[in-house]
Order: structure tokens, then sequence, then C-alpha cells
């Protein structure tokens, strides 16, 4: 009796995996569209959930207590965070996550060094899975926390570039692998130096790859670590012989990858480019300058852009980070509401890297209840902008950039943008007339049919949304 109950729940644990791994499956599936993504996060808890409670009732000695505290405290963080956060705040608390998930990597690694006895097989397979863990775990840890900084505007945008930074990497890199050749050949645990060591020179890879990535490039950077995130899940899966553990690191490391590729294809770079390039750095001495825009840039009123709406048959909303700062999401969508409701047809064109991270122009507009068959991709808007009377750029400036095609010289020239200067009329709705955080002058302020609408997105929309109303 007592030999077939570990039967039983290897059983029970197998199959609880499975039914866990199908979840996250369709939780991923339920994530890649708006209409799906409630349906898709219910799967993803609930597969959690069951991972959680069939690894402990399967697990051979438990610590109830300490292990019921943990779960109870972590839960009610993790609940006062998304009730307390504004979406303003959303891309700085996923790099923040993603930190975590890099630091328990390294903890579980060191860990199950000091205390190998519940891991079977080869000695020398399980350091190698412990080094690669605590090598990616220790990267993600420090490149989130740097990611979490810029963000949130404790470390500035710019790109930090040291001298040889390439040569630096590679150093780091070659260290790391020396140091853990040492620790896998250390008889016992008197490898732990080395390991710390490799720890150190991993956790500075992870500052010094971040610190030189511009903030334009962030999106692809949480992304990316996302990525890594996933990566150090499943080598921690293969340390400690959980499949699921394998499986669901594989999967968000996976996903994370293709998105990241995604992303950065929307902006006609490789991730090589994004990861080393240095991208919003100054121009080195003796680089050709971008083209001075041509033209002044024109001022429009309330009321002028009121009465533009109203005469519009055709009318795109373009937002951008501005809108998310300012929560004008909400006034956005009444005015768009006000305008379906006299036969306007209103849509809204979202660009690939929008924000500060991946869908968050969907997520704030989905927030705010704009219906989804009107929220629109690059590739299927930008065709349509010559037929629009009339374009509203809330808070975007670089994904509307028309030197993106026309200047050769500027440093976003070659990445796909909305083309909203093909319309009939631009209204651009900015605090100042300042760069977008490229750092990066946009022409599209001096072309014949634009012009601007200065002031707080959320005042000014309020105030226009007051207009459209009659009051």
């Amino acid at each position: 009796m007592h030999s077939a109950l570990p039967t039983l729940n290897s059983a029970l644990q197998t199959v609880a995996y499975i039914v866990a791994g199908i979840l996250f499956i369709l939780s991923l599936r339920g994530l890649s569209s708006q209409e799906t993504a409630r349906r898709g996060n219910r799967y993803g808890i609930i597969g959690m959930a069951a991972a959680v409670v069939a690894t402990t009732l399967c697990a051979d000695k438990v610590a109830y207590a300490p292990l019921l505290g943990a779960l109870v405290v972590g839960a009610a963080i993790g609940a006062f965070m998304a009730a307390r956060v504004a979406m303003t705040a959303m891309p700085e608390l996923v790099a923040l996550l993603h930190s975590f998930v890099g630091a328990a990597a390294v903890i579980v690694g060191y860990a199950s060094y000091l205390d190998p006895a519940g891991h079977a097989g080869s000695r020398t397979v399980l350091l190698i899975e412990i080094f690669v863990d605590v090598f990616i775990g220790a990267l993600t840890f420090t490149g989130s926390v740097i990611a979490f900084g810029k963000l949130r505007g404790s470390i500035s945008g710019k790109p930090i570039l040291l001298p040889a930074r390439h040569m630096l990497n590679l150093a780091l890199v070659v260290g790391s692998v020396v140091f853990g050749v040492m620790y896998v050949q250390a008889p016992e645990a008197t490898g732990l130096v080395p390991l710390l060591v490799m720890t150190g020179l991993s956790g500075i890879l992870g500052v010094h790859l971040v610190v030189a990535i511009g903030g334009a490039d962030m999106p692809v950077v949480v992304s990316m670590l996302n990525s890594y995130s996933g990566w150090t899940a499943s080598a921690a899966g293969f340390m400690l012989s959980n499949d699921l553990l394998i499986v669901v690191g594989a999967l968000v490391g996976s996903s994370g990858a293709i998105l990241s590729y995604i992303m950065c294809r929307a902006m006609n770079r490789s991730i090589w480019n994004v990861i080393f390039g240095g991208f919003g750095a100054a121009p080195p001495a003796g680089a050709p300058k971008p083209a001075a825009p041509v033209g002044d840039v024109k001022e429009v009123t309330l009321d002028e852009t009121a009465e533009a709406l109203k005469n519009a048959k055709e009318v795109v909303f373009v937002p951008g980070y501005g809108m998310a700062v300012a929560r004008a999401q909400h006034a956005v969508q009444q005015i768009s509401e006000i305008l379906r409701k006299q036969g306007t047809n209103v849509r809204f064109a979202i660009h690939p890297v929008a924000g500060r991270l991946p869908g968050h122009m969907n997520v704030l507009l989905a927030e705010a209840a704009v219906p989804y068959d009107i929220v629109l991709e690059m590739d299927e808007i930008n065709a349509d902008f010559p037929r629009t009377d009339v374009v509203m750029v809330v808070g975007a400036n670089d994904i509307v950039n028309p030197g993106a095609q026309t200047d050769a010289s500027s440093p976003i020239y070659g990445m796909p943008v909305l083309e909203v200067w093909k319309a009939k009329q631009v209204v651009i709705l900015k605090r100042s007339r300042g760069a977008g955080y490229a750092g990066v002058d946009n022409p599209l302020f001096y072309e014949s049919n634009s012009a601007m609408l200065l002031g707080d997105a959320k005042k000014t929309m309020d105030s226009l949304l007051g207009k459209l109303r009659g009051e």
C-alpha cells in the first residue's frame, strides 16, 4: 500500500502538469488578441494554481506553514500592486516583476548547489544546469532593475556607451565561462567562490547591456527581458527535474523572443542592433546631420479642432505615450463615441512600438472600452490615410515621423511609421514642440496640412469633448 502511494502521487502530478501546461498554452493564445485576453488571463491563473497545488501535495516533505505564509503575503502584495499601479506605470512594473524571476532563479540555483541531495543524476550535469540558471538569472535581475529605472525616469533614457563596450561585453561573457569551468571542476561545495564571481560578472553584464540601450528601444528590451526570464525558468526546471517548469519557461522564453523579433521588424532593425547599437546616443563626430525641417509650426485652437472633427467623415486617432501619461484615453473614447453617433467613421491606428511596453496602447484603449474592431494595426490602416479627413495624433511623435522614410541621415530612417501626413488634415496634440523619446526632430510638425494643439492631453481632450457636446 505504502509503495503504491508514491506512484499514485507521481501519476496525479503528471496529469496535473499536463493540464496546467495546456492551460498555459491556451493562456498565451488568449493573450494574442484583445477579445480573448480576459479568458487567457483566467486560463493562466487556473493553470498556475493547479501547478502549485499539485507540486505541494505530491512533494515528499513540505513545510506547509512557511509555504502558506509566503503564498498569502505574496498574493497580498501582488493584489495591492495590481490595484494601485497606474496604467502609465505598467511598463516599469513588468520590468520589476522580471527582476523577481531572475532573483528567484539565482537563489534557487545557490540552494541547489549547497544542498544537492534531492537531485538525481550526474553531478556535472547538475552543476552545468545551475551555472546556466544562475548566469541568465543574474543577467535578468540586474538588467530588469536598470530597465525599471529607465522606464520610471530614475535613470536617463539616453544610452550610456563606454569605450570598447563590445569588448567589455565579450570579456564579461568569457570571464563568466572561465569561472564557470572552475566552479564545475571544484570538488564538493568548494566551487562557491567561482560561482559567486560568475554571478557578479553576469550581473555587471546585465547592467552594461541595458544602460547602453536608449529609451526609444525600451519596449523591445522589456520583451527581451521577458524572454530571458522564461529561459531562466526553463533552466531551473532542468535543475529541479520539474517538467512543467521546463515547458512553461520554454513557452515564455520563445514567445518573448518572437515578440522581440516582431517589434524589431516593425522598426526595420535587427535584434542585435537594438541590444548593441546604442540607438539614441549622440552621433559620432563627422556623421551627417539630419536635414533641418523647412517651414513654420502652425497652431490650431480648440474651436477649430472641434469644427474640423464635426465636418469630417473619416477620422483616425493615433495614440502615443503622451496619452498614457496624461490618462486621456477615456476622454478620447468619449470623443470617438460622439463622432460615431453623428455618422463619422472613427478608427484608431496603433504602431507596434507605441508606448513603453508591447501592446501598451491596446491595453489603454481596451481599459477605456474602445471597441476592438475599430483599433487597427499599422499595416491595416496605412493605406487609408490618403482618404482620411482628420488625423488626431494624441501624444505620439516618433511613430508618425516622415523623416523615417525621407531622410537617410535620420537615426530612425527605414523604420516603418504611420503615414499620417498623407491625410487631408493632421492635428498633433502635444505638451510642447520638443522632440520625442528618441530625441529626433519631427518634420511632420512643419507640413502644410499639419497643425499643433498644445497642452496637456487630458485637459485638452476634456475641453474638446465639452466643445463637441456644445457645453
